[in-house]
């Protein structure tokens, strides 16, 4: 029961502190998870992470799958729960206060003020990202291709490109006998 309130906790937390989407706390959902609970390795935060990125729906669903690690089903309900129903509710509640201010200097200010605080932090999350899956020039390679194919190449689905990446990277470490994990 200690660990199911843990899971809830950590994942409402979250929430609250997602300013900008879920990307945005992605450095502090690792610390959580990883560093602080020890519900995962960081290979394992980074596989589901991965794996969120390329089924359909947001990508934080993962957080589903963690508490489902954790704790079971039950553990995958409070994470669910913990992880939206704060941040729903508080995006219900600013965004009535948010209608009620339109036009004003206030709110436009404040948006203009918002965007590079949300830049910022999902930068933070990519860079946290990155450190757990960048780990060799062949890692390089397939991330500097997956983002000039992201930056350059405006048609292509990213998803495709990421799996693209996967799939190069699992057919080269099968080919050079290292074996996959």
């Amino acid at each position: 029961m200690n660990e199911n309130l843990s899971v809830l906790g950590v994942f409402a937390l979250l929430s609250v502190l997602a300013v900008g989407g879920g990307a945005a706390v992605l450095p502090e959902t690792k610390a959580l998870v990883v560093e602080s609970h020890h519900w995962l390795t960081d290979d394992g935060f980074r596989d589901i992470y991965g794996l969120g990125q390329v089924v359909p729906g947001p990508n934080m669903l993962m957080v589903i799958v963690i508490g489902y690690h954790v704790t079971g089903y039950v553990g995958a309900l409070l994470a669910f729960l913990g992880f939206f129903v704060p941040a729903g509710v508080i995006s219900w509640g600013a965004s009535r206060v948010w209608d009620h201010f339109e036009g004003s200097p206030w709110r436009r200010s404040l948006q203009q003020g918002m965007a590079p605080l949300v830049v910022g932090l999902m930068a933070a999350g990519t860079i946290s990202i990155a450190r757990t899956a960048i780990d060799g020039v062949l890692t390089i390679l397939i991330a500097v291709a997956v983002f000039a194919g992201v930056y350059f190449v405006k048609k292509v689905n990213p998803a495709i490109l990421v799996l693209g990446g996967g799939l190069v990277g699992l057919a080269l470490l099968s080919g050079s006998g290292a074996g996959i994990p």
